[in-house]
């Protein structure tokens, strides 16, 4: 559905580009919400920065890998979608039942 409509809005030669930067964005909040913890500066640049190099691997496994074979990729955009909607739930109910226990 994202690859679709980053087709037809930007062509073959952005996909890469547009989707890798929507999915590292869409993985680094979903770390923040649900893994992370308080690190250091330089071991968050760390954290960061492999996460980056993983999506950049994802990017390629997930859009071209699957476009060569004439197949239509991998729903990975959309994935990541999900887990931050369900992780902000889950963050918003955990801290919405400690105001009430202090309450």
């Amino acid at each position: 559905m994202v690859y679709e409509f980053v087709m037809e809005q930007y062509g073959v030669e952005q996909v890469f580009n547009i989707l890798y930067i929507v999915n590292l964005i869409l993985a680094a909040i979903a770390y923040k919400l649900g893994f992370a913890k308080k690190l250091p500066i330089l071991k968050s640049v760390i954290v960061y920065i492999l996460l980056a190099f993983g999506i950049f691997v994802l990017n390629i496994l997930f859009i071209i890998v699957p476009a060569t074979l004439a197949a239509q990729p991998l729903p990975m955009t959309e994935s990541l979608v999900i887990i931050c909607v369900v992780l902000a739930i889950y963050r918003i109910r955990l801290y919405l039942q400690r105001q009430a226990k202090k309450a």
